[in-house]
């Protein structure tokens, strides 16, 4: 195929304007001029626990689903129903539950999810050997070169693992499509779920220009914060100032912004890249002092990073928790463990320790949690020998045996508590 339009549920060429697919009445129609040009994507599946979940229990499917802990716990993520009534990721449990009462709680199982990613990865690589990972649910992909050998525009290629996806494994994705890195994560979150969107080089300034400046990855609320206090609140008035300027003001990152406020982004999809560290933060909406508010997010994200780990075969020695206080300062804490790991519990009690010692009732506006000095994960971890903690070999053997066992009968056939420390009611 060679042409600018196609049906993204029959995959047949489209010609003429027409609004619906002459083969299959479809209106889910993808055109553009440049889509036989385009070839760096970004695929992001749709609320990915949830969806997980809906299609393992079908009675789920029209209910508002938030996946998280119990009530002092935070949301890991929220279908698209609840989504409408305002639930949003890290919202604290009892807040989305005002908002969404008749909501459905489920607990995460991270080892499905990680199983479900495998999946995914492994369609992905039928298709290119060049896949950069974000995280268990999204990750850039480059198909340059590849229409010989799969028949068919990169646009076209996409549509299809799309499909694939949904209908092999049973969740949906949102594609993005672009020359760049930059513009194809942009693309993948404007028609979410089931989105498939389109920025081409001929639009990208005008495009980017009226959007605000938190739309530039890496950007996050401190520094878009400092960005409007500097009156620069959209794209194109970062383009208005001088990249001398602007480096004088924010560093490197005054670079960065310069760069991509003109749509420049010469960075390539790169899987061999090592990685130095794994980790996962939330920026809350309001500062938490609660100790029990930020242990649940604690919790939350060192299974993230459990799961990131298991999924790139990757464990730790060092965990550093990162926290930031509501004058902006940012506190960090590092503690080495005796053995590398990559359980969600080993990591979790270290920043646990960590947190209890340096909150003392401080409001905080960010919480992390990471593992740095990387190695290959050794399948035998039993925990870290620690003479005041007889009980860590025995739960890091229950957190294996769990995965193993939901790995071959599934996610309800063994119901994981809180690391067996869980301190919700």
């Amino acid at each position: 195929m060679t042409g600018d339009a196609f049906c993204r549920d029959c995959l047949v060429p489209v010609a003429g304007d027409g609004r619906r697919c002459p083969a299959c009445r479809s209106p889910r129609l993808l055109r553009h001029p440049e889509l036989g040009r385009l070839s760096i994507a970004h695929m992001d599946c749709d609320a990915f626990y949830a969806s997980v979940e809906k299609r393992d229990d079908p009675s789920l499917a029209d209910k508002p689903l938030i996946i998280g802990g119990g009530r002092r716990g935070v949301v890991s993520t929220a279908c698209y129903i609840a989504r409408m009534s305002g639930v949003h990721s890290a919202m604290p449990m009892f807040r989305a539950l005002k908002l969404c009462p008749d909501a459905v709680i489920v607990k995460p199982t991270m080892d499905k999810y990680v199983a479900v990613s495998r999946q995914i990865r492994a369609l992905m690589e039928e298709l290119t050997p060049l896949i950069e990972p974000l995280s268990l649910d999204e990750a850039f992909l480059d198909l340059s070169g590849t229409e010989k050998l799969h028949g068919s525009i990169p646009a076209l290629t996409m549509a299809r693992l799309a499909r694939r996806i949904e209908t092999e494994i049973g969740v949906t994705v949102s594609v993005g499509l672009a020359d760049c890195k930059f513009l194809a994560k942009i693309a993948s979150d404007l028609d979410k779920p089931r989105g498939f969107s389109v920025i081409g080089r001929a639009e990208a300034l005008d495009f980017l220009g009226p959007r605000p400046v938190g739309t530039i990855w890496g950007v996050g609320a401190s520094l878009a914060n400092k960005l409007e206090r500097d009156g620069l609140r959209r794209i194109e008035d970062l383009r208005a100032v001088a990249p001398e300027d602007l480096i004088a003001r924010y560093g490197s990152m005054g670079r960065r912004l310069h760069d991509l406020a003109f749509a420049r982004d010469i960075r390539s999809v790169n899987p061999r890249e090592a990685a130095k560290s794994i980790s996962a933060e939330t920026t809350f909406s309001e500062d938490i002092t609660d100790p029990d508010l930020l242990d649940g997010h604690l919790w939350r994200l060192s299974e993230k990073v459990s799961a990131r780990c298991k999924a790139k075969g990757y464990a730790g020695r060092t965990v550093t928790l990162k926290l930031k206080t509501r004058e902006f300062r940012l506190v960090t804490r590092s503690h080495s463990l005796t053995a590398p790991t990559q359980l969600a519990d080993t990591i979790y009690r270290a920043g646990r320790e960590m947190l209890e010692k340096t909150a003392q009732g401080r409001a905080f506006r960010l919480i992390g949690i990471g593992v740095s000095g990387l190695s290959e994960a050794v399948e035998t971890e039993d925990g870290s020998v620690d003479l005041f903690d007889p009980q860590a070999p025995l739960r890091a053997r229950a957190e294996r045996a769990m995965d193993a066992v939901r790995a071959r009968y599934g996610a309800d056939a063994v119901e994981k508590g809180r690391g067996l420390t869980r301190r919700d009611p």
